[in-house]
């Protein structure tokens, strides 16, 4: 068992973006170590590293005194190295031992498979983390949480020495992410070597043993968890002291009429939902996972069926029958999952923002490119994306800038946008981004914009919202607003029945 992973003068660079410089730190057996840094610090760039999907331009990996060079992800793993991502690398139509012996299966000399064995296996490790998972089961049919915890098993099952976690509680809920520490603690107790990413500055005081921070591709500053606050590792990762985030918000004073009525909303996953929305209002939808609110704003955005209800747009009945009508009456969408629904992942960040208005860029029977340049040069401009080039892959950015890429596709000057709905806008991203993003809610709101704002933070509800509806189990539960709002008092609503 290895008893450190020494990262020294790791760099890479790519065209126009140089990624890391001169990384130098070590990860020693039994702690737990946070990688904290801003969207596009580096860290995804360092575990793509460590995992041997990238190779560096300069600087060793070294573990226990012997230089290693990956090539490729099996010779990561070979050498007991896991990367945990957050975009699981599961098999959904596998069961859980499929999954668990996935490019390892045990056999016999005559090539059958001990099928008794990885049974007998995997059922021993389910039992030894306490989980009340089925081995048989198919992978698909198991929560995000769960499948989270398939992938640490096997992990696990390789007898991985050296794990790390990119961001794994961004899916869970707070009982899950309960499960998931209790078996990240008994990776460190049986003397493993885990690394830590994640933007949430609670989890890193709660799980972890020390912190290396990284801004814009350098190491800025390496220290024991006690021996810090969340105050210290803000201004190391953004280099400056951001303060109360919330209290220097400049805000929209000016509410103006109704814009959005929605009386009576049923679909199948909600039930007799009732609100309005005023121009330069943010409404804030607070509640548990699973309370109602993405499936509300699906069918707002036509995405879901609606069974019954009424929607008025500026007090006109409206049809939500499909994206496109709803697009067409000013109604925007910035989804939960930007990954699977809000992007084009393998497209352009041109592509991307011109996407809803590509029959406003035509030139006779052509898209007309310059046009289409100009609009994307506006958004990276407005909302200060960070990239060498337009032509850029989004899947190549940080979830931050792929966040501002959705943004810029709404508010751009050939698209009117009344009603933006923002799912989950900071999941994912970094403390020093969470503070743009809570200002441009705020400023949309001043240009008149109607803004729907989800999340599972309460915290950024009640502080960034004009009017807090509280949801659970498919129904609103009560109404409050800001200056009236407190955690508890929310909290109570949303576990109402």
């Amino acid at each position: 068992m290895p008893e450190y992973i020494e990262f020294n003068g790791i760099g890479k660079a790519y065209p126009g973006v140089q990624a890391l410089k001169d990384i130098s730190f070590r990860a020693g057996a039994g702690k737990v170590l946070a990688l904290l840094g801003e969207n596009g610090a580096g860290k995804s760039t360092l575990l793509k590293i460590l995992s041997g999907d990238i190779q560096p331009d300069e600087g060793t990996i070294i573990i226990d005194g012997e230089e290693q060079k990956f090539a490729a992800p099996y010779h990561a793993i070979s050498r007991g190295i896991s990367v945990i991502y957050q975009d699981r690398q599961l098999v959904p139509g596998l069961n859980v031992i499929e999954n668990i012996y996935s490019g390892d299966l045990p056999s016999t000399r005559l090539g059958l498979l001990r099928k008794d064995e990885m049974r007998r296996t995997t059922r021993e490790i389910i039992d030894a983390f306490g989980l009340p998972i089925d081995p048989e089961e198919l992978v698909g049919g198991l929560s995000v949480a769960y499948q989270q915890m398939v992938e640490i098993m096997k992990a696990y099952r390789r007898d991985s020495q050296i794990i790390a976690f990119d961001e794994p509680t961004a899916p869970l809920t707070d009982a899950e992410i309960s499960i998931l520490f209790r078996l990240i603690r008994k990776l460190r107790d049986d003397g493993k070597i885990v690394i830590y990413v994640s933007h949430r500055l609670a989890e890193i005081f709660q799980i972890t043993d020390e912190i290396v921070v990284l801004k814009d591709g350098r190491l800025v500053k390496t220290m024991a968890t006690p021996e810090t606050d969340e105050a210290e590792l803000i201004k190391a990762m953004v280099g400056r002291d951001i303060g109360d985030t919330y209290s220097r918000l400049s805000r929209n004073d000016k509410l103006g009429d109704v814009l959005l009525e929605v009386n009576n909303l049923v679909t199948d996953a909600v039930h007799d939902v009732s609100f309005t929305l005023r121009k330069g209002e943010i409404a804030g939808f607070a509640g548990l996972v699973g309370a109602g609110r993405t499936e509300v704003v699906r069918a707002l955005f036509g995405a879901d069926h609606i069974l019954s209800g009424e929607i008025k747009i500026n007090g006109k009945i409206h049809k939500a029958g499909s994206e496109k009508a709803s697009i067409e009456q000013g109604i925007a969408l910035c989804p939960e999952d930007r990954k699977e629904q809000g992007l084009i992942m393998w497209r352009s960040i041109t592509d991307n923002i011109c996407l809803p208005v590509l029959d406003k860029l035509k030139k006779l029977l052509f898209l007309d490119r310059k046009k289409s340049e100009t609009l994307a040069e506006k958004a990276v401009e407005r909302y200060s994306i960070k990239t060498p080039t337009l032509d850029k892959i989004v899947s190549e950015l940080s979830g931050g800038n792929q966040q501002k890429v959705i943004l810029g596709r709404w508010t751009s000057d050939l698209i009117d946008t009344k009603i933006l709905i923002l799912d989950e806008p900071t999941k994912g991203i970094d403390v020093g981004t969470k503070a743009e993003v809570y200002q441009m809610v705020c400023d949309f709101a001043k240009q008149g914009i109607g803004v729907i704002f989800i999340s599972s933070e309460l915290t950024e509800v009640i502080n960034v919202a004009d009017t807090i509806i509280v949801m659970h189990n498919g129904h609103i539960t009560g109404t409050v607003k800001r200056e009236d709002a407190t955690e508890e008092n929310v909290l109570a609503l949303a576990m109402l029945d």
